[in-house]
């Protein structure tokens, strides 16, 4: 009995004399498989870095054909098209109009996109799943084609050269894509906690506001962003329908600068620098949100 108590236990010692060659060699494998995904990494984000040091480095350029000779900048680098930008030109009015509409588009369309998805997800009414799909059509139509049918319908308004009116036409754009992403969101809250508070004597106005909002805030943020960047961006739509300089966007004003036979590139450069700030301020702002609701979709349902 202790003559096979011992062998036995020799044989349980000696067998893990192997294991420190193996967890070396897996170690080894650990190492290079992280510094492999690692310079994956590296490379990926110098890539997506690339446009935006070199459009930064052609706004240093004093001159507007520099970016024909990109090597000749860094020995006459400057800030005067930053300061021509901000002192002589009606950027603080673009900006105040971009932020506007930007910020009008993500209240209201978002307003509107949550209560949309959440009466689909939750309510069946007759040919609602029909209406979704409608919302879906309504994406596949050129913007040349709904130009002329949406002049005349703010022009018989008297929407024309106003806020609310491009607040309006961007909200059409906005709104079918967050009420399917917002519906999306709605059907991994559970159904129980909507019972809850009917059991506790809300209305489905209340339910939705109090209970079910505050756990859509990943949902809300990404259709916020989504939103705003439809609106802070977009070009055909505002050049059409803004008629007063003052009004103008920053993306139609940075059309000022190009002319029929000259187009100032390095005051072009540093102007969508410039813009490009708000965008990464409202960025930083929501980036909690979009990354918990990005994670949470891939993990819910």
């Amino acid at each position: 009995m202790s003559t096979t108590t011992v062998e036995t236990s020799a044989d349980v010692t000696e067998r893990p004399a192997a294991a420190p060659g193996k967890a070396r060699g897996r170690e080894k494998r650990g190492v290079l498989a992280s510094l492999a995904s690692h310079g994956v990494l590296v490379t990926a984000s110098l890539i997506a870095l690339f446009p935006i040091a070199w459009l930064v480095y052609l706004s240093l350029g004093p001159d507007k054909d520099d970016y024909l000779h990109p090597g000749r900048i860094w020995s006459k680098m400057t800030f005067d098209n930053y300061t021509f930008v901000l002192q002589d030109t009606n950027f603080f009015d673009w900006l105040k109009s971009s932020l506007i509409v930007s910020l009008g588009t993500t209240v209201i369309g978002v307003l509107i996109a949550a209560t949309t998805g959440y009466a689909v997800s939750r309510m069946r009414f007759p040919g609602y799943r029909k209406f979704m799909w409608v919302l879906l059509v309504t994406q596949m139509f050129p913007v040349a084609v709904l130009m002329v049918p949406m002049y005349q319908i703010l022009s018989d308004l008297q929407l024309i050269d106003t806020y609310l009116g491009l607040i309006l036409v961007y909200c059409s754009t906005a709104v079918p894509y967050c009420a399917w992403l917002l519906k999306g969101y709605f059907d991994t809250i559970p159904f129980e906690i909507d019972e809850a508070g009917r059991v506790d004597g809300l209305t489905p106005f209340g339910t939705f506001a109090r209970l079910i909002l505050p756990l859509a805030k990943p949902g809300l943020a990404v259709a916020a962003f989504y939103s705003f960047i439809t609106a802070f961006g977009e070009v055909a739509f505002a050049t059409t329908f803004l008629l007063d300089d003052e009004k103008y966007t920053l993306a139609v004003g940075l059309q000022s600068f190009v002319s029929e036979h000259d187009a100032q590139r390095n005051l072009m450069a540093a102007t969508a620098v410039l813009i490009a700030i708000p965008v990464s301020a409202f960025f930083y702002l929501v980036q909690k949100n979009l990354v918990t609701g990005l994670t949470a979709g891939g993990t819910k349902g």
